[in-house]
This record gives structure tokens, C-alpha cells and sequence, in this order.
């Protein structure tokens, strides 16, 4: 494993899992606030931050994501090539992807849900009342977790992910899913790559939150490369 990923790595943690669940985010932004270029967040990034982006990966048990990024994202579940096999525990699966959907808005032959390695199902976190044919057809590929009757309670849902094991969870958005855990008091990272672009436009900015959220984070660190900025910042939780 190359020196400069394990370099990385220490100043994002020293493993992939631990004693004290966390639920960490991880998103791009433009120099003037936009969440993405062109309708996809790729658009926003560089070299440095694909390598930020798969140093987080490798680090997480489980990558918690909004249905509407696995589609505009075209989300496929993770292969084992595509992380740091180095930083994770010797017998740990490669890290499962949860989509959070309450409508079930989601290809049930997907390769997402259908071809995901052993040991790490995709997992769809959705409602009691998602449409039954559309829950039985996922149902069939994918581990269902219902939480919330009418609307998704996130608070149940990573309580559920806790409980099966998965204590270091990645969310990469979108802005939605990001506001809606902003919301619910559930971040307790923030990892912020800010890309050098003036994007315009009327792009979305990293959370969209349903009601004005104020919290002040601490700054962990600020790390530079050709021209972005890769920043970790933290929340106190009494």
C-alpha cells in the first residue's frame, strides 16, 4: 500500500471500525457553494479527491446513500480493487451500501442490488408503507430495513445499522439525505472536499435541510492540493 494512502489515512481515523459508532459525511463543494457541476458531484472533483474518497471508503463499514444520488450517481456496489484492502481489519468484508428510499424508487435488478460481493448486501432502508410489490421485488436481492410508518425516521435507521454491526457508517449524500441527517442530530463528521470551480448555476448546496439547522463544528484539519481544499471537522456530542 502506497506510504502517501496510509499518510492519509491517519488523518481520518486509524481504522475501520471502533468501540464508538460514528456516522461520518463525506462531499464535494464548489468555491461558490454548489453541490455539484452538470447534475453529478464528479463534475466538482479531481485526482486528490477520488483518493480522499477511497481512503474514506476502506475506513467505513457500511456507505449510506439517497436514492436519488444512486440514480443520478449510477451507484454499483463496491469491489474489493476499488479500496485499501491495508486499512481494514484482515477478515472484513468489503464495506455494504444502504440506500435510503421511502418510495422505493429503485431498479430491483439493478447491479446495485443484485451484485453485491458476499458479506455485504446492499441494505434499502425504506418506510411501512412503501408499495408491497416494489418492497417484495428488492426483497429478493437486498436486505429491507423498515423504519419510520409514514416517514423515514433516520434516528431508527441508523440505530438498526448500529445494531447489525456496522459502527463506522460514510454517508455521501445527496443534499437531501445529508439535511435530513443534519436534522435528526445525527452527524459527527463532516469531510469537506472544496473544489477550485465557480459552478453558477442553481445547484443545490450540501444539505438541503427540511428546517433552519445551526450547529458550529471544530475544524480537525485543512489539507491542499492543486488548488482544492480537503477539510475534517468535527461535532461535540455531550
Amino acid at each position: 500500500m502506497p506510504a502517501g494512502v496510509v499518510e492519509l489515512a491517519s488523518y481520518y481515523g486509524n481504522g475501520a471500525t471502533g468501540s464508538t459508532p460514528v456516522l461520518r459525511a463525506n462531499m464535494v463543494s464548489s468555491a461558490d457553494g454548489a453541490a455539484s457541476l452538470e447534475g453529478r458531484s464528479g463534475g466538482l472533483s479531481g485526482p486528490a479527491d477520488r483518493m480522499v474518497f477511497t481512503v474514506l471508503r476502506s475506513l467505513a463499514d457500511l456507505i449510506l446513500v439517497g436514492a436519488g444520488t444512486v440514480r443520478a450517481e449510477r451507484y454499483r456496489p463496491v469491489r474489493a480493487a476499488e479500496i485499501w484492502g491495508g486499512l481494514r481489519p484482515a477478515d472484513a468484508p468489503v464495506p455494504a451500501i444502504a440506500v435510503v428510499s421511502g418510495r422505493l424508487e429503485l431498479d430491483p435488478g439493478s447491479a446495485l442490488l443484485t451484485g453485491a460481493a458476499p458479506g455485504a448486501q446492499t441494505i434499502v432502508i425504506t418506510t411501512g408503507t412503501a408499495p408491497p410489490e416494489r418492497r417484495n421485488a428488492i426483497a429478493r436481492h437486498a436486505r429491507v430495513i423498515e423504519a419510520g410508518t409514514d416517514r423515514l425516521d433516520l434516528a431508527a435507521a441508523v440505530s438498526a445499522l448500529h445494531g447489525l454491526g456496522y459502527a463506522s457508517i460514510l454517508t455521501e449524500g445527496g443534499p437531501a439525505l445529508l439535511g435530513h441527517l443534519a436534522d435528526a442530530d445525527l452527524i459527527d463528521e463532516l469531510c469537506l472536499t472544496t473544489s477550485p470551480v465557480l459552478a453558477g448555476g442553481s445547484a443545490s448546496r450540501i444539505t438541503t435541510c427540511v428546517s433552519p439547522h445551526s450547529e458550529r463544528l471544530s475544524l480537525a484539519h485543512v489539507l491542499y492540493d492543486d488548488g482544492f481544499l480537503f477539510s475534517r471537522y468535527q461535532r461535540h456530542r455531550e
